[in-house]
């Protein structure tokens, strides 16, 4: 039986302006990119995206040197097309109107009013296409106290509450507030505006009509403090520090080998049971207090101790390969070259290359949606600066050469 070739993309046909920088604003663009959208990245002439110059490292051409590409600015930006316009000329504010008029979807993170001055906020490009999905996102939303001021992840991370529940335990070496290692804010508000956008595009099928999607990062931080949050709200416990502990969950968290460390995610009684047994302690699991989970957090005190002075006595490898055959969920703590060598990784493709004009090719990781009938697509590099100016202006707008020329020679490109 024959395979039936893909469907295209799904979002082919949909065109995205991307008027963002920096990452949860392009973050979603290249969400709806791998996903079929027309996605054009408006930047500055000269300079571009903020995070062009977000280096070292920089990407290297092929005789070895740096480019202008940062790694920060590549991880974000695929399948895009760049096109520099000055906003700040307003032949350059007019040339965004003519575009936002021929697209389905715009994205913008500056400050609340910022594009006001140039006639491209939301109620001016709305009233110019009713059927404009306009995405904004800001640190704080469009209302509020805190509206006018400008939010960055890091910020975010402390004030919506979850460095007070990343770190090691208040009293231990090393206590206090921690941020999570990646702009984690940030990449969850692309996700969450990526959503969002889809679900205006469905609601636009039916009632014919756009409409401005106002996306905070203070607002998604507290959205995924998950059960941290509920806890609180129904609970009326405030969260704090634990570690690599899980304040629900015992044993769930790190413990050292002979040669390293692991992860044991027990998350029920049979598996810790399975546990002790090739622990070789199968008089833990029936002792009165670590029997069953509630026990096992009572008493998580007494039972670390006794789980930490027997896991050392192998390797890492060792216990994943016994614990694994048991069926009890564990895993080593991997670099991230240990991560891009693990053969789970390697067997699903999470390492991509892509051609790239002065690199010849680039890493970068995969969309991790799997479409079985209509996949994501991965056909473009992330773009050098303006790469694609002339043949946006054309496609979009139908300018011809003499025309993209004169707004070259008026620098609005």
């Amino acid at each position: 039986m024959t395979a039936e070739p893909p469907r295209p993309p799904p979002l082919t046909g949909i065109r995205v302006l991307d008027l963002s920088r920096v990452l949860a604003g392009p973050w979603a663009g290249q969400m709806l990119a791998d996903l079929g959208a027309d996605v054009v990245k408006v930047e500055r002439p000269g300079d571009g995206d903020d995070t062009r110059a977000w280096g070292p490292p920089y990407l290297k051409d092929r005789a070895g040197n740096d480019t202008r590409e940062s790694v920060y600015y590549l991880c974000a930006n695929r399948n895009k097309r760049s096109l520099t316009i000055d906003m700040a000329q307003p032949e350059g504010q007019a040339l965004i109107r003519q575009l936002a008029q021929q697209s389905d979807v715009l994205l913008e993170n500056f400050k609340v009013g910022g594009l006001q001055q140039y006639g491209l906020d939301a109620p001016s490009l709305l009233a110019l296409n009713p059927r404009l999905v306009y995405c904004s996102i800001t640190g704080f939303g469009q209302t509020g106290p805190y509206a006018p001021r400008a939010g960055y992840d890091f910020l975010i991370q402390g004030m919506g509450g979850l460095m007070s529940v990343t770190g090691r335990v208040d009293g231990e070496p090393g206590a206090g507030p921690q941020k999570v290692g990646v702009a984690l804010v940030d990449v969850m508000t692309g996700l969450y505006a990526a959503i969002a956008v889809q679900a205006a595009l469905a609601e636009r099928a039916n009632s014919g009509r756009g409409q401005h999607i106002d996306l905070a990062l203070l607002d998604v931080q507290i959205a995924c403090l998950a059960n941290q949050a509920a806890s609180y709200l129904i609970a009326g416990a405030v969260p704090r520090r634990m570690g690599n502990a899980h304040p629900t969950i015992v044993p769930y968290q790190d413990f050292p080998t002979a040669d390293s460390d692991m992860i044991l995610a027990i998350g029920n009684d049979p598996q810790f049971s399975k546990f002790c047994t090739v622990a070789g302690h199968p008089e833990w699991a029936a002792d009165a207090r670590f029997a069953t989970n509630p026990q096992r957090v009572a008493n998580r005190a007494v039972l670390i101790p006794l789980l930490r002075q027997t896991t050392v006595m192998r390797t890492t490898r060792e216990w994943v390969a016994a614990l694994e055959a048991s069926g009890v969920p564990c895993g080593p703590i991997n670099r991230i070259d240990e991560v891009f060598a693990d053969p789970q990784v390697q067997a699903r493709g999470v390492r991509i290359e892509l051609a790239h004009p002065l690199a010849g090719t680039v890493p970068l990781v995969a969309n991790p949606i799997r479409l079985s009938a209509s996949p994501v697509r991965y056909e473009r590099a992330p773009p050098t600066l303006g790469q694609h100016s002339d043949e946006v202006l054309s496609d979009w707008l139908g300018l011809g050469a003499a025309a993209i020329a004169e707004l070259r020679v008026r620098a609005v490109l």
